[in-house]
């Protein structure tokens, strides 16, 4: 029997004939759209010629052997396992150009005028989130661009509201804990010094200058006041080159989740993507792609657990420098066709903004 030409994908599949590869497609697309096992009966009503039951499942069980599906339970229907899904990315996935109406969306949501840069940002990780059912992620390293200017606003509450000015005009703000009682007037005078210190220095050397006045009491500053300038500092001078890693839609991941394993799991990758080191190697990964990275289960190395997906892509200003990184996590079963344009589209949008 001659068999109809798979659609073309741009990629090969080593090791699967073309019916086994049509079988495991299958199997995919409709985990990716339903999350049930898939049975023989079904795909013989699904594929687009005629085979009968048996022999898809004679097809299916070379696939389970090949480590490529899995019988969940006692079910007679099967899953992909990861290795599955990563040849099914990698020689199977098909996906095209985003559509105007999406192209629109993402450029007015990122691009907004009259926001401060964490809001921007803030709000292409709720949109990413949105366009995929999984959480989004935006990764802005440091700026090392040198300062404008540095204001700290009373919230009260002992609380103070850091606003930052760069050199390029992007405003960052950050919430920072102040010691009780500390009057406006101290908060003015923090700034003030400052302000007087920046001389278009970038955050490291000022930080740098300002720590050796405050040692060599040199500042003419009250107690109150060094702690107000060196706690506004700290927020934005950790080590490491990351800066600001903002994600949103965490619930996303949670939505099919009973098991306390998995609940378990995903807890853990939480608190590993607040980490400095989490984020340090997220633009490594994105420094080591052209484009758009699929990291299927623990391949990324930044999470030790099955189950869940990235995609990230970097996003590069005009000279091709890195200065992010967008991405999507969610569960295996993520719908890569429609994620990866889009990850791809908002990382260029980003690129433009942060560039």
């Amino acid at each position: 029997m001659d068999l109809p030409p798979l659609p073309p994908a741009g990629r090969s599949t080593p090791g699967l004939d073309l019916r086994s590869a049509a079988v495991l497609r299958e199997i995919v697309e409709q985990y990716v759209e339903t999350g049930v096992p898939v049975g023989s009966r079904t795909l013989s009503r699904r594929l687009p010629w005629s085979l009968s039951p048996a022999t898809i499942r004679n097809v299916m069980a070379d696939l389970t052997d090949a480590g490529l599906l899995f019988a969940p339970h006692t079910s007679a229907g099967r899953l992909p396992t990861e290795l599955g899904l990563r040849l099914f990315v990698d020689g199977l996935l098909q996906f095209g150009e985003l559509g105007d109406e999406d192209r629109v969306a993402i450029s007015a949501s990122v691009e907004a005028a009259g926001r401060s840069l964490e809001d921007t940002l803030a709000e292409a990780s709720v949109m990413l989130s949105g366009l995929s059912s999984a959480a989004g992620l935006v990764l802005a390293p440091k700026s090392d661009e040198p300062l404008r200017h540095i204001e700290f606003v009373p919230l009260g509450s002992g609380r103070a509201l850091v606003v930052l000015v760069g050199g390029d005009g992007h405003v960052e703000n950050r919430v920072i804990e102040i010691p009780a009682g500390v009057p406006p007037s101290a908060l003015q005078q923090a700034g003030n010094y400052l302000n007087a210190r920046l001389a278009h220095r970038k955050l490291v050397d000022l930080r740098r200058v300002v720590a050796e006045e405050l040692a060599e009491n040199r500042t003419q500053l009250d107690a109150l006041t060094s702690q107000v300038v060196a706690a506004g500092l700290a927020t934005w001078t950790g080590e490491g080159r990351a800066g600001s890693l903002i994600l949103r839609g965490q619930a996303r991941l949670l939505a099919d989740v009973t098991e306390t394993d998995k609940l378990a799991a995903i807890q853990m990758l939480f608190e590993r993507l607040e980490t400095q080191e989490t984020m340090i190697r997220l633009l490594d990964l994105a420094e080591r792609s052209e484009g758009v990275s699929i990291f299927i289960g623990a391949e990324s190395g930044l999470f030790g657990t099955t189950g869940i997906s990235m995609v990230v892509a970097p996003a590069r200003n005009g000279t091709g420098r890195i200065v992010g990184a967008i991405g999507v996590i969610g569960p295996t079963r993520i719908n890569y066709g429609r994620i990866i344009p889009v990850v791809d589209y908002t990382a260029r949008v980003i690129g433009r903004l942060l560039g």
